[in-house]
């Protein structure tokens, strides 16, 4: 076995690996408020996103072609796959991190960055290399900053006109009315999460294979990538992330039914719309800047902001820590091959 094979096959299994810490990491995204709110007992929630993992993931085809060929140019070489390399295992050594002290970061960004910031330092030490920042610009950065204000003000707006619709209703009756419709809006973000996250180690793949010489397209998507990624993803996702379902499902406000469902539904509709147009958005700061949005509607102090700012705090450390450690990473890799 050639170091060229040997390169590509620890690419596409550092991908997996990541899908997998994706799985554990983001599986609050989709269930979270729903195990929360008890509309849905914990390991049936998480099979149900496992599987929803999966059927997005066949749907998130925009997705992977935006991180195969829009956000950064790899030479066909070796360099390319110890870009890949580098930059998948420093986004899964933050995953780690965030993880561990429950954090709600975005997995998804954590990746992006691991990979720019061992292309950066590829382009400065022996060039063939290049970040393509218009990319960045145009389908990350800009989806970053509006995707998480449109999910705060549509959730404020939907449990308003939540509230306003059933302000004659008996809170007994409808807190088991939404947890049964909490049930479809949790099967859409678990989808939701696959189209997106999914798609992003897809994309990882297709990009291994292309720069490792396999495949002559980086945005053709071979049906075994889809397959082999989205399992890994559900996988993850059944194993649970109970230290960030907790912070999202228990410490940002006390969620009822009824914000649970406006919080899902506002989230999943961000997620879908994204997707279409192939913006590898962070799922976890959608349900997050959604559930904001639905306590807000509780008075200032329903949301416990001090909890949402740490959650903030680690979403801007992600790109630019999750870069330092890819790029830090670029040497020991490249001296392995």
């Amino acid at each position: 076995m050639d170091a060229n094979l040997i390169a590509v096959v620890v690419a596409i299994a550092a991908a997996l690996l990541f899908a997998y810490t994706n799985g554990f990491h983001d599986s609050a995204n989709a269930i979270a408020t729903s195990i929360s709110t008890r509309a849905l007992k914990p390991r049936t929630a998480l099979a149900m996103a496992a599987i929803g993992n999966f059927i997005g993931a066949h749907l998130g085809g925009a997705v992977a072609k935006t991180v195969a060929d829009g956000l950064v140019d790899l030479p066909v070489s070796m360099t390319g796959l110890i870009i890949v390399i580098a930059g998948v295992c420093g986004s899964i050594g933050w995953n780690y991190i965030a993880w561990w002290f429950g954090w709600p970061i975005s997995a998804s960004h954590s990746l992006l960055g691991g990979v720019a910031g061992a292309t950066l330092v590829a382009s400065w030490l022996v060039g063939g290399a290049e970040v393509l920042w218009m990319g960045f610009l145009t389908k990350v950065a800009l989806p970053t900053v509006v995707s998480p204000l449109v999910g705060f003000g549509l959730g404020f707006l939907v449990m308003l006109a939540v509230y306003w619709m059933f302000r004659k209703g008996r809170p007994d009756k409808l807190n088991r009315g939404f947890r049964h419709a909490q049930t479809v809006s949790a099967a859409a973000m678990a989808v939701g999460h696959g189209m997106q996250d999914a798609a992003k180690t897809m994309g990882i793949i297709v990009l291994a294979l292309y720069v490792g010489g396999y495949q002559d397209s980086a945005t053709a998507i071979p049906e075994w990538v889809y397959i082999v990624s989205a399992l890994a993803l559900a996988l993850g996702t059944y194993q649970g992330g109970w230290r960030i379902i907790k912070t999202l499902g228990r410490r940002i406000i006390d969620l009822h039914p009824p914000q649970g469902f406006a919080a899902e539904t506002v989230a999943s509709s961000v997620l879908f719309a994204n997707t279409l147009i192939g913006a590898p958005i962070s799922t976890t700061h959608i349900i997050t800047s959604s559930i904001m949005g639905v306590g807000s509607t509780g008075g200032k102090r329903a949301v416990r902001w001090g909890v949402a700012r740490s959650i903030v705090t680690a979403w801007v450390l992600t790109f630019p820590v999750a870069a330092l450690v890819g790029a830090l990473l670029y040497f020991p890799v490249s001296w392995i091959f």
